[in-house]
């Protein structure tokens, strides 16, 4: 498949973000925070002052934004009792979901729900006659869900784990419409009582190029800093080309290959009162297709998703794709499909397998959650057989398993799971299978054809900002039990996904093939690199080697990555840009963290690079428990992004001299 390139991204040196910062930097719905060195985050984790007291922001589902809790302090305020608490929920249906969490507790926690109608007022700082600035919403309708604040641990868990939380933006409008600025803004100096809708509407610089039919939709790789600085959120007020009054699309308008696109007419970013237009790109651009706002439209081939060449089966399409407010909500909902579809046929739920070690939420999402799971931290070839077992002894005390999930490769050690023979288990045994592609991306590999159900968290590299929320399913049509999970899904499915959200994800994800090639390559050669520096390089002395391995799909079960992977590969490999490392000592991993040039913090899947010590961050009060599935204590895990190579060069061979030096001085050299 040809790839539609752009020029290097800039080669100067990006400045270093302060502790506690937004990453990107200046971003107010940034969905990672600074981190700089490996006590901060181990500060981070321990509660310290030092660290909490600057984080400005953090990881959404860890971290509730702040405008967040300032609108669900002013929700207390108005509904409360002086020993309670809250989370913030988008609907009915969620915040039901939510009490019967708390209350399937041991013992049950007593929780109550109060929906809050939020409609602009006449002390607003909006201007609430205009209503096509706020894209068509006259009013927001919360649901408070209220516990004792002993319990708050419980409350947050739900929200942390479902990902079905109120977002950001949403919580900004909400505080517009009661007359209240951001959190943040009160400190702002700049800030003239200006809506916090009404900010500059792009977020990147203008593309470059010359003027063509497609003039709006491109982006140069050289307009992207290496830790991009972007404000908060589009302006609502002015998202056209001209003055001319704008009317909404009309459903009839919103044909399956969107030919008429409005990208020429309004800017980089459609107008809120289209965002269905927008979701529908998005679940077109998930399904495979190309559209005309889409880089290399026209040159590149649309991915033919779950259809192979004369393989006579149906091809995904975007009535098959479900849009999320992230991707953890996509895997708790694909949970939920599973075991609806059991429970629609009248059968025994039974447990899940979660195979593999897998990204932290996954597997208590599966713990929480029903009869429990089976873990198969392995997850590779060598787990096949106890998985075997599994499956016939639940079949023979007439509990089947209900599903398995897995990740394609897995986070943060890169295996690959053997889904040819996984996919002639659940065709005998009868089990749905979820696969998460969020590292992999269907770019790179292709497994819808062995899942069932795919999720994906689209707030990665197919945003590539860091700067929105998202997340995505797709039902396999020709799974053979889809009529089952359609139905099942038929039943269930709300969507939750804040237009506004959904506004920017699609405006971000229109570039996002060459960007994966970028950062194919880069990651590629990166990896080289560290792998050659590493005792796991036998081709050279290991004297004053201080990397014990690099976790990467070309090195780690290449035999069953390759049966996924798309040939011929886009760029290097295709292997993906995430990676990991580990080190013979603490204070090597220490020395590399702390030294490395790129940006710092969680996430993953960014345009810039972005580092983090995985294991502390994600399983700090598990070190052991993780340790004993081969996620040491001191692995570090790079997400490279689309930098010039020269930068790249600089910043890992400046962070292995500083983690040899540390080996060094360690063995009293």
């Amino acid at each position: 498949m040809a790839a539609v390139l752009s020029p290097p991204a800039s080669t100067k040196m990006p400045a270093l973000i302060p502790l506690g910062a937004s990453v990107p930097a200046l971003t107010a719905h940034a969905i990672s925070v600074s981190l700089p060195t490996w006590e901060d985050n181990i500060g981070y984790e321990e509660g310290d002052q030092r660290v909490v007291g600057k984080m400005e922001t953090g990881y959404p589902r860890f971290f509730i934004h702040r405008s967040i809790q300032k609108l669900a302090k002013l929700c207390l305020a108005k509904f409360g009792k002086p020993d309670e608490l809250c989370i913030l929920l988008p609907s009915p249906k969620v915040a039901g979901e939510g009490r019967d969490f708390l209350s399937s507790q041991n013992p049950p926690i007593q929780s109550r729900i109060v929906e809050f109608v939020i409609c602009p007022s006449s002390i607003s700082i909006i201007d609430t006659s205009n209503k096509q600035a706020l894209g068509g919403v006259d009013c927001i309708e919360l649901q408070i869900l209220l516990f004792d604040k002993s319990n708050w641990s419980f409350g947050k868990a739900f929200w942390q784990h479902s990902g079905d939380g109120i977002c950001s933006r949403l919580a900004e409008r909400g505080l517009a419409f009661l007359g209240e600025l951001p959190a943040g803004s009160e400190n702002n100096n700049n800030n003239k009582q200006q809506s916090p809708i009404q900010t500059p509407t792009l977020e990147r610089p203008p593309s470059k190029a010359p003027s063509t039919r497609n003039r709006h939709y491109s982006r140069r790789a050289d307009s992207i800093p290496s830790t991009p600085i972007t404000p908060s959120t589009p302006s609502t007020s002015k998202l056209i080309n001209d003055d001319a009054p704008v009317e909404p699309v009309k459903e009839e308008a919103l044909t399956s290959d969107l030919t008429t696109y409005l990208e020429e007419r309004y800017g980089r970013n459609l107008p809120l009162f289209n965002a269905p237009l927008a979701k529908q790109a998005l679940k077109r651009r998930i399904a495979g297709g190309l559209l005309p706002s889409d880089e290399g439209y026209g040159t590149v081939d649309d991915v033919a998703r779950g259809a192979g060449s004369g393989s006579g089966k149906k091809a995904v399409t975007e009535e098959e794709v479900y849009l999320y407010p992230c991707g953890m909500s996509a895997i708790w909902h694909a949970f939920d499909i599973a075991r609806t579809a059991r429970r629609r046929k009248g059968e025994k739920e039974g447990k899940s397998v979660c195979y593999g070690f897998p990204y932290t939420d996954t597997l208590k999402i599966l713990q929480k959650w029903g009869p429990g799971c089976h873990f198969l931290g392995a997850g590779g070839t060598e787990d096949i057989p106890a998985l075997e077992r599994l499956l016939e002894d639940s079949k023979n005390n007439d509990i089947p398993i209900l599903s398995l999930f897995c990740e394609f490769p897995s986070n943060p050690l890169l295996r690959s799971p053997d889904l040819v023979k996984i996919r002639q288990l659940a065709d005998k045994y009868g089990f749905v299978i979820v696969v998460d592609e969020t590292i992999g991306n269907f770019i790179n590999v292709e497994v819808v054809e062995f899942a069932d159900i795919v999720v994906s968290s689209l707030t990665k590299i197919f945003s590539g900002d860091a700067n929105v929320m998202g997340g995505s399913l797709i039902l396999n049509p020709n799974s053979p039990i889809f009529e089952d999970l359609k139905a099942a899904q038929t039943e269930i499915y709300e969507d939750n996904y804040y237009p506004e959200d959904a506004v920017y994800m699609e405006r971000n994800s229109r570039d996002y093939r060459g960007r994966i090639k970028r950062v194919n390559d880069n990651a590629y050669d990166v990896t080289d690199y560290l792998f050659k520096r590493s005792l796991s390089d036998t081709s050279s002395p290991s004297e004053g080697k201080v990397i014990k391995r690099v976790y990467y799909p070309r090195f780690q079960t290449p035999e069953t990555y390759a049966q996924a992977q798309r040939l011929p590969p886009t760029g290097k490999g295709g292997f993906g840009g995430l990676f990991s490392i580990t080190f013979t000592s603490e204070s090597a991993s220490k020395a590399f963290y702390n030294t490395i040039g790129c940006a710092k913090g969680p996430s993953l899947g960014t345009s810039f690079t972005l580092a983090s010590p995985y294991t502390i961050l994600a399983h700090y009060l598990e070190l052991d428990w993780a340790a004993s599935h081969g996620v040491e204590r001191g692995l570090v895990r790079i997400s490279v992004g689309q930098e010039d190579e020269q930068i790249l060069k600089n910043w890992f061979e400046t962070a292995v001299k500083a983690a040899e030096d540390a080996g060094r001085n360690e063995n009293g050299q």
